[in-house]
């Protein structure tokens, strides 16, 4: 293959794959990405009045007001209003509605109290290890 047949077939091969793209884009409705122009989905002006809202009256409600308001789902407020630093989480409760307390924070009041590091002491159970808190302090009390 010569020279000149190389360059007529890569000449043949441009002008198809142009061909396909604009008959694709056509038919189609396909765009190049630079042709994709992303919208936002909340404004300037959103975001700024969200914030005023939530810091006004930081709760769940005001978050489902604001979810209404702009037709949003209450997760997609939340996610805009922690990316803000404004959202303040609900504190974990267990069933009964105590605080949540890890084990680890069990050991190490236990290590505090006694002056003693034992760190198997978390492959306790947490019914154990409350027990022996609540013994400790009353031990230590009298």
């Amino acid at each position: 293959m010569t020279k000149d047949n190389k360059s007529l077939d890569n000449a043949l091969i441009m002008a198809y794959n142009n061909f396909i793209k604009s008959t694709y884009s056509k038919f189609f409705g396909r765009k190049n990405m630079t042709d994709v122009i992303k919208t936002p989905n909340y404004t300037d002006e959103m975001v700024e009045a969200m914030v005023a809202d939530y810091t006004d009256s930081p709760s769940t409600e005001t978050v489902a007001t604001l979810a209404k308001t702009y037709s949003k789902s209450t997760r997609s407020i939340v996610a805009k209003l922690v990316r803000e630093g404004v959202y303040i989480a609900k504190p974990r409760v267990t069933k009964t509605g105590a605080p949540v307390v890890r084990k680890a924070e069990l050991v190490a009041q236990i290590q505090d109290q006694l002056g003693v590091s034992v760190p198997t002491l978390e492959k306790a159970s947490k019914a154990d290890l409350e027990a022996l808190v609540c013994s400790i302090t009353t031990m230590l009390e009298r």
